[in-house]
């Protein structure tokens, strides 16, 4: 039997439904949104050069997709990103490599010299990484908790001396002491690709305007005047939250306060209506995970960073 290949294409704005199924489907601990990739694909910085590819069957059903660009931010020139996604029902029949082949032909047009793409961590997609020359350099854990059940503490009584809970909205248009916070704990963070300074406008873009980013859920915990640590809330706007960036400035750990903020905002993700939680970690990062076993999480899928070489 001939098995057709199927023919890969960019992205256009009427695929949006049909990619956002699949990414669920293919990543179901992940909050996936219309709105969100609608959003990622109009206004992301021109530095990153972002592209969507789709893998099209010939009667015009969707099989797969595909992210490719250069890594935002990174301190090394050359970092590209090649992320694919096909749904259990279509793998194993050329979708994957069809993806991955046009993905590296656009990162190599764009002047990648290294691929990065997260790989499920299950043998036939190991293998199927490998023998396109994917080298795992390091786990990722996805971790659920559902809401409504999840044995939450309550926050402490009094709080720590000296510290206050806030929330990003509370910080208006000026989220500049959010940005500073978040350049030193992202560039302390376990699994980067090389991350370097970020202009404040990109990460503006990129992470705080998006529209499943929720500011009212997303918690800020200050020492006095100053950021010291914060939990990152995105959700898809009906029972999905995601805890994204979660961390502490270096001035200010080893005194539970990611914890804190964290604990802060999957407590007003629950008073809001959310009924399931999903975060992810480097598999190194000891301490997250650590946080995350306490409030009940447990394990959801894991992936593994892997990197090819394009060229010298």
């Amino acid at each position: 039997m001939t098995v057709t290949r199927p023919a890969v294409r960019p992205f256009r704005p009427e695929d949006a439904g049909a990619v956002t199924a699949i990414r669920r489907a293919a990543e179901p601990y992940l909050v996936t949104t219309v709105e969100a990739l609608l959003w990622k694909v109009a206004s992301s910085p021109a530095s990153q050069r972002l592209r969507l590819l789709v893998a099209e069957a010939p009667g015009g059903t969707l099989l797969g997709c595909a992210d490719t660009g250069l890594v935002a931010g990174s301190a090394r020139r050359g970092e590209g990103f090649l992320h694919a996604a096909v749904p259990p029902d279509h793998r194993g029949r050329g979708v994957g490599a069809a993806l991955v082949t046009a993905g590296e032909a656009r990162l190599a047009e764009i002047g990648a010299v290294r691929a990065h793409a997260w790989v499920r961590d299950e043998p036939r997609a190991r293998a199927f990484a490998e023998r396109r020359g994917y080298a795992r350099r390091r786990a990722a854990r996805f971790l659920g908790l559902d809401l409504v059940r999840a044995a939450l503490p309550p926050l402490p009584a009094p709080l720590p001396p000296g510290v206050t809970l806030r929330t990003a909205a509370d910080f208006g248009e000026d989220l500049r002491p959010l940005y500073e916070a978040d350049l030193e704990c992202s560039a302390d963070e376990p699994g980067g690709a090389g991350a370097g300074a970020m202009p404040y406008e990109d990460w503006l873009r990129l992470n705080w305007r998006r529209p499943d980013f929720d500011p009212a859920l997303t918690s800020v915990a200050l020492s006095g005047d100053e950021v010291a640590a914060y939990s990152v809330a995105q959700t898809d706007g009906r029972e999905r939250y995601w805890s994204g960036m979660t961390g502490t400035r270096r001035a200010f750990r080893g005194r539970g306060l990611a914890r804190l903020a964290k604990l802060d905002s999957l407590l007003r993700a629950r008073a809001a209506g959310f009924r399931h939680a999903f975060t992810g970690n480097d598999a190194t990062n000891a301490p997250m995970l650590a946080v995350n076993r306490g409030f009940g999480y447990t394990p959801a899928a894991g992936q593994w960073r892997c990197v090819k070489v394009l060229s010298g």
